[in-house]
This record gives C-alpha cells, structure tokens and sequence, in this order.
C-alpha cells in the first residue's frame, strides 16, 4: 500500500474508549489509510516516538464566526490540539440573515464575542459557510435563533405570531439545506430571551435528528429553570439537546441530565461575556441601541463590580485587563458610574471577563465531577475578541489533556479522546471524523503527554499552549514543529 505520510512509532489513541496502543498510521487521500505495524521507509515519515497520536478535537462550543482565516485565531487552536470548531452558538451569528439591519444588529450586539464579520451582509447560511471553506480548520454553522428572530421580529418584546412562527421556521429549513449542523440560542440575551418553548419547539422540529444546542436561560443554583425549559423543548420537537456551557454545582448539574443529553464545558470558574447581558436591567431593550441608551444614562446600576475584568472595550483601550473599580479609580468615578460609561461609549460592546461565586474549591470540584461524566464534550467558549481575553479561548483544550488528564486523573487518555474529539463528531454527525481507523478523515494530532499544558492565564490571557506541536487536517499537515504551513485544507463540513 502506497501512502502520502506515515506517523511512525507512536501511540494510537483511537477515540473508541480503547486504551493507547503502539501503532504507526498511514495518510492517504485525506484518509486515514491504515493503523498498525507498518513498512514506512520508502514513504514520508513522521517520528512519533514518545507521542500520542490522537483523532482532532472537535471545540463544540467557538466563537470565530468572522475569524475563521484570521492566523492568530486559528493557531490558537491548533496549539491546543482543535481541528475542528463549531460557530453560530449562543443564538447569535451574521448569517442567516435576509435584512442588512439583522445583518447589522448581530455584528453590533455581539462585537465582544464573534468580533465582526470580513465582508457585507445580509448573508445565508451557504455564503457564510463558504466564506469559512478553506481556512486553516474544519468549522461546522449552527442556526442562531436570536438572529432569525431579529430579521422576522426585529427587537420586539413579544412572542410571534403564527405567521411569524412560519417565516422562522422556513428560514430554520432552508439553512438545514444549506448545510447547517443544528440550531443554536441564547436565551440570556436578546432578542433570543422574548421566546417562549413553543416558538424553540417549532423551530426545533425541522432538525431531524440535529441537536438543539441552548446556552439555557438560567445556570448554577438556576441551572433547574434553564433545564426544565430545555428538556421541554426537545421532547416536545423530538431533537437530541447539547447544552453550552453547562456550569455550576455539580450536585444541582449532574441529576438534571438526562435522555440523549450532551453538554460542554470549560475547564476553568470564570466566564466571560458582553458586559450588558450581565448588569443591565431585562426591561433594558438591548436589542434596540437607539432606545437603550437614552435609559441606561439614568440607571442606577449596581453589581459586585470587583468580579468584572474588562476585556473588550473599543474607544477605551486603556481599561483592558482593569477590573471595573480599578478602571473607574483612573476616571475617579464610582464603578457603577464608570460601568454606565463604559456601556454607552462603547454603544454596548464592552466584554468582561466575570469570576463567579463559586470560585475556590469547591467550584474546582464541581468542574471536575462534571466533566467526568459520560455526556460531557469540551468547548472552550472562546473569545478572541479585545484586548485582555478570558485565557479560555488560548487553554481550555489543553487544560483538559495537561491538568485534568496527567495531573488530576479525571479522564484517561481513552476517555479524553473520546469526551473530546469522538463525542462531538457523532454529535453533530460528522460521522468520518473523531476516531483514528481506516476511511476516517484524516485529522490528528500528535500529543507529548509529558508536555501538553495551558500556559494562558488571566494576567497573560494569550499565551500558546504547548505540547501540541504537529497537526493534521484531511491529510495535510497544518501544524510542523509548532509553526503553521501554508496549507489551509480545512473544511465548512456538512453533517451526515
């Protein structure tokens, strides 16, 4: 048998929940060819002594809509082992959209998490997976529901109408056509917070099978709510649910799951988010600056403000990485009115990074009883956006491999390949990826078990990992040596 590279002398971590076996891997046609002892002297080789050879990871939860082909955004990941990221979360993308002014709203309201979109809308579902064909990783689209929404309802507070309901939904169905591998929402921002489980049930109904992925509309000691909602809807359309994000106590997380229930996680306390979805009022219509603003001049606001780390904050550059009442101390103001200030000058696209109460041991603990249970998948959440990002989006995958799996013993290497590349590829039915065995897409990575670690942290938030150092995306290789190549084999995949 001919093949185009063979990694020699490593340890296959093929993804099924086997443990590693010594083993070389033979690359042909963007395939995975063969696994097992074989004659590699007359073809290209790559030593892996010393390493794991593991399927890509599948980052089920990424915010790169718009910076897909940017370098920085996509060696980022690929340190970190990630060959495949999944976008249009948290019921917010550019796409689809049918009016330049949801087009505009998706790109203004959630500047500090996608960052903005390198060319015009209003975009489908096609065009905007085409605009991520060819870049440096896979991706995979969800439908965000809050952008359908906007572009039939605009910023209404209301529920919709059943003709509203029909123009949705036809919308949901034309971008499953078109490729989509889900539907997405966030149902702590706006407008995704005005609708009710009968509106996400029939939107859902068309999946067929693809899961509804919900950042819910509670988490923690609130996680109940947001549960009951989300398991209500999926049973009511017939979907599997993947929950984003699934954070808090695990006492009150784990008895929650249950049925065909997926969730992510990352493995950190905090969490990170545009600064308006967590101070302002619900009465505040975010979703209509024009009307937002003139109110948000007169509140009084009040929140623990030592918790919020200011993250993304164009115009006032110089408060990145500045808690909120250290940035206020430099304007000699009170936190709330400097956070006010913050809001409006920023026409409500700051980002923060938020430490949450549970932060300590205890909140350890929890992450780590969560994600050692079978359902779970990681998701960075990552944010490249500003100037003092939440590490997560530099770490998180490398976090699980180098202190959750070496360290801690939370997972095995069996079972880290299989929580965080075969897992998410069945659930999003990339069903060609996530194991190492003949006629698999050829994603892998070559891992130094003694090595791989974040190295971002809050202080220094884009740090690169290491001990990922060589990458392979539909047989190409992306990463040498730690360095990109020139090749941008990667893919805007369609689920089976």
């Amino acid at each position: 048998m001919t093949f185009d590279v063979v990694i020699a002398n490593g340890w296959v971590v093929d993804g099924t929940g086997a443990p590693p076996f010594r083993a070389d891997v033979g690359i042909s046609a963007g395939k995975v060819a063969a696994v097992g002892r074989l004659p590699h002297h007359h073809h290209r080789a790559v030593d892996a002594t010393g390493r794991l050879v593991l399927p890509g990871m599948v980052d089920c939860h990424s915010h790169g809509d718009g910076l897909v082909h940017d370098p920085g955004f996509q060696l980022a990941n690929l340190r970190q082992g990630v060959t495949t990221v999944v976008l249009g979360q948290d019921g917010l993308s550019f796409a689809p959209t049918t009016i330049r002014a949801a087009f505009d709203y998706a790109t203004r309201y959630f500047a500090a998490i996608n960052g903005g979109f390198p060319g015009d809308g209003p975009l489908s579902v096609a065009e905007i997976r085409a605009s991520h064909d060819r870049a440096a990783l896979n991706s995979v689209f969800l439908l965000p529901h809050g952008t359908i929404r906007y572009d039939v309802l605009g910023p209404a507070q209301t529920t919709a109408s059943p003709d509203e309901l029909r123009t949705m939904r036809s919308i949901v169905e034309k971008g499953l056509d078109e490729g989509a591998a889900g539907l997405s929402t966030g149902l702590e921002y706006v407008p995704g917070r005005y609708a009710d489980a009968t509106e996400l049930a029939a939107l859902c109904a068309p999946l067929q099978g693809l899961p509804y992925v919900t950042h819910m509309r509670g988490y923690g000691q609130s996680a109940r709510v947001g549960m009951k909602e989300a398991l209500d809807v999926t049973r009511r359309a017939g979907v599997p649910l993947h929950v984003s994000h699934f954070h808090g106590p695990a006492d009150v997380l784990l008895p929650l799951l249950e049925g065909d229930t997926t969730f992510d996680t990352y493995p950190y306390l905090r969490g990170s988010t545009i600064l308006a979805m967590i101070v302002l009022p619900e009465d505040v219509p975010a979703a209509d600056p024009a009307a937002a603003l003139p109110m948000i001049e007169h509140l009084d606001l009040d929140y623990a403000w030592e918790r919020l780390t200011i993250a993304h904050a164009p115009g006032l550059e110089w408060s990145e990485g500045l808690t909120i009442p250290e940035a206020a101390e430099r304007r000699d103001e009170s936190p709330a009115l400097f956070a006010r200030r913050l809001l409006i000058e920023t026409d409500l696209q700051a980002g923060c990074v938020s430490a949450r109460p549970d932060e300590g041991p205890e909140g350890e603990e929890s992450v780590r009883r969560v994600l050692r249970h079978p359902a779970h998948t990681g998701g960075s959440d990552g944010l490249h956006v500003g100037g003092h990002p939440h590490p997560r989006a530099y770490g998180a995958f490398a976090r699980f491999l180098g202190h959750h799996v070496r360290e801690k013993g939370d997972l095995s290497w069996a079972e880290a390949a299989s929580h965080l590349a075969a897992h998410p590829a069945r659930r999003f039915r990339l069903f060609d990826r996530g194991l190492v065995r003949p006629g698999q897409a050829a994603d892998l990575i070559l891992v130094d078990p003694a090595k791989v670690a974040d190295r971002a942290t809050y202080a220094d938030p884009r740090r690169l990992a290491q001990g990922v150092d060589d990458v392979w995306i539909n047989g190409e290789r992306v990463l040498e040596d730690g360095r990109m190549t020139t090749t941008r084999p990667g893919r805007a995949l369609r689920p089976a």
